[in-house]
């Protein structure tokens, strides 16, 4: 089994994507070196605090509105068990295993920064759990997205003092129960370390990573969609000539036209220079900008996930100089999930409309006045007795439409919280779900349009005994399709034949 080391500072998009989906083959994660010598440093720093009786947030304070409680000496361990307990209200359907892994180990790199104060046996404690795949039950809502994500990551760390509920291996059992199975004890926690655990951007940068890497595939999905309904359209690569996108030199742009000409390099279903038929419809000529921009917004999502994962995000923050061994313990707002929330809300746009041109290229293909009668009406040879795909745009449709909705930007909204000390929130974990949605929405109407599109090119082989191949990444999928979903002659039950080609669209373009 390989081993990743973690040290708050080099974790990657890959590592997290390999712990999260890895199953069996997941890399055992432990401290580096560094981080270890850090987190003891911090650590005991925490333990000099007590002793000297100063007045720290969260260390011998209160949270939120009651950060001007004093919490006595003897209380202090009380204190940061009760966070856990008493942040613990999440509600709604548990983050699955791959979330809640992602979740576990991002939120261990962060701690191993060692500016958090928590105890190298807590921390390892965490990986224990992740290690032996003890996953923590941790109910999807509940974090306003400021002062962390308090309420799903009190869930995470609960199992860590014996409390709480997990799954392993499918079973849902308690906690205490499943360390006790693997031979783990539970800590009793010490200052500062509930709050270290509990306080962070952690849950909406796990979710915002699934779902930004899950774009790019889609992204790779919505592009050789659209090039099968191209050709299936008989339309022209005309508009993807490099020499037009050098004169609007967005990168992605761009690159998204070079992606389609190699896509569809070599295909007999395109159509040369036509006098009579210059030029397509948008939603197949302007693929190159729309699907560029899109994915302008997954770029800029990875960017802001990239430099989070490796960011601490708890509060307060312990510095310890190295030289005088001097202590500072300096309250700030780096749980604040403001730039999280804003890259998903971007994200969430950007894969909306993704949908919203699959949807209207599925549209071209069924109406038979649109595709100037390339193809029949709603893709039968026998309209009227049969109804053919007219419904399976109604599907795509409706998926759009949901996504429009779904497409309202969390991070504009803001409710107080806290007897309005924390009177400002980000709403990321909300901007996450939202995105998660929109992204098995988008999954199906591209399944939809592929399927639409396979059954195109057919009914085009059939009018037109000349046609060449398909271009071969297209050809390739269109395959795909063809050795699970046949042909539709006639009316018959099409949700079958719709749920295997989104599994084909997950499985052809890397999706977990």
């Amino acid at each position: 089994m390989n081993e990743l080391f973690i040290d708050g500072e080099s974790l990657t998009f890959d590592d997290v994507l390999a712990v999260a989906y890895g199953g069996a083959e997941s890399p055992s994660v432990a401290l580096s070196g560094a981080a270890s010598a850090r987190v003891k440093r911090s650590a005991a720093a925490v333990e000099r605090l007590l002793e000297r009786g100063e007045i720290a947030y969260g260390i011998t304070t209160g949270f939120g509105a009651f950060k001007d409680k004093i919490i006595s000496p003897e209380e202090v361990e009380v204190l940061q068990t009760n966070i856990l307990k008493s942040h613990a209200v999440g509600v709604g359907e548990p983050l699955d295993e791959a979330q809640t892994r992602a979740v576990m180990l991002i939120r261990a790199n962060t701690l191993a920064r060692g500016y958090s104060g928590i105890r190298i046996e807590t921390l390892q404690l965490l990986l224990d759990l992740l290690n032996n795949r003890i996953h923590p039950v941790i109910p999807s809502q509940g974090s306003l997205g400021a002062s962390g994500d308090l309420a799903p990551l009190a869930h995470m760390a609960l199992p860590l003092i014996g409390e709480g509920e997990v799954i392993v291996g499918g079973e849902k059992m308690a906690s205490a129960d499943a360390l006790s199975r693997f031979g783990l004890e539970p800590v009793s926690l010490a200052a500062k370390e509930g709050l270290a655990l509990t306080n962070g951007t952690t849950v909406m940068t796990a979710l915002g990573l699934l779902q930004t890497a899950r774009a790019q595939w889609l992204a790779d999905a919505a592009d050789v969609a659209g090039c099968l309904s191209l050709e299936a359209l008989n339309g022209t690569t005309a508009a993807f000539d490099s020499r037009i996108h050098e004169l609007r030199p967005h990168p992605r742009q761009m690159e998204c036209a070079a992606n389609l000409r190699r896509i569809l390099e070599g295909s007999g279903f395109t159509r040369g220079h036509d006098p009579s038929n210059i030029q397509d419809a948008y939603t197949l000529r302007c693929m190159p900008q729309v699907h560029g921009a899109c994915r302008d917004a997954i770029a800029y999502a990875e960017w802001v996930v990239n430099i989070e994962l490796n960011a601490v995000t708890d509060n307060p923050l312990i510095f310890v100089n190295e030289e005088t061994d001097e202590i500072e313990v300096i309250s700030g707002g780096n749980f604040h999930g403001e730039p999280l929330a804003i890259a998903m809300d971007y994200l969430a746009i950007a894969l909306s409309e993704l949908g919203n041109i699959s949807e209207r290229r599925i549209m071209r293909l069924t109406d038979e006045d649109s595709n100037a009668h390339v193809l029949p009406a709603f893709l039968t040879e026998n309209g009227g007795l049969n109804s053919g795909f007219m419904i399976v745009q109604y599907t795509a449709a409706a998926l759009a439409t949901e996504n429009k909705v779904l497409s309202h930007p969390a991070s504009v909204d803001t409710i107080p919280s806290s007897a309005n000390v924390e009177d400002h929130v980000s709403m990321g974990v909300t901007a996450a779900l939202k995105l998660c949605r929109i992204s098995t929405n988008l999954e199906k109407i591209i399944a939809l349009e592929l399927l639409s599109a396979a059954q195109a090119v057919d009914l085009r082989r059939k009018r037109n005994h000349e046609l060449g191949d398909l271009a071969g990444e297209t050809g390739a999928v269109y395959s795909k399709i063809r050795a699970e979903v046949p042909f539709i002659e006639k009316d018959e039950v099409m949700y079958p034949h719709i749920e295997k080609v989104i599994s084909i669209v997950g499985s052809h373009f890397g999706g977990n």
